[in-house]
């Protein structure tokens, strides 16, 4: 009787060790993974966003008589931003219109002010 009381015993630690041990590895396994996931669609969304921005300003820069020197552009996602300001106030449309124009881009908040440029002191 004691021979199969032990038996049994040994027979659930047994099953329990290896239960134990499979859930271990399966965690241990999905947790890299999920956590590369997030941190790498990040780095890639982070990545996109540059680019897109970029192409807003390089856009921007080709616009003729278009000053981009005080003109800032932020991308989240496809939505752009444009900040600073620029001398003339047609070019403040402007601006909206080429960074509408660029492939990516899904909406344009438009912040340019008017403004004056440069440092001309007068004397």
């Amino acid at each position: 009787m004691k021979t199969v009381n032990l038996v049994k015993a040994l027979g659930i630690a047994l099953c329990l060790a290896t239960a134990s041990s499979a859930y271990a590895q399966a965690t241990e396994a999905a947790s890299p993974a999920e956590a590369a996931s997030p941190a790498a669609a990040a780095k890639s969304t982070r990545q996109a966003d540059r680019k897109l921005g970029r192409d807003v300003r390089r856009a921007l820069a080709r616009a003729p008589g278009f000053n981009v020197s005080n003109v800032f552009v932020r991308a989240r996602s496809g939505a752009v931003t444009l900040t600073g300001s620029v001398p003339e106030g047609g070019q403040i449309q402007q601006a909206a219109e080429v960074a509408k124009g660029v492939a990516g881009v899904k909406t344009v908040t438009n912040r340019i002010t008017l403004g004056v440029q440069g440092g001309g002191g007068g004397g």
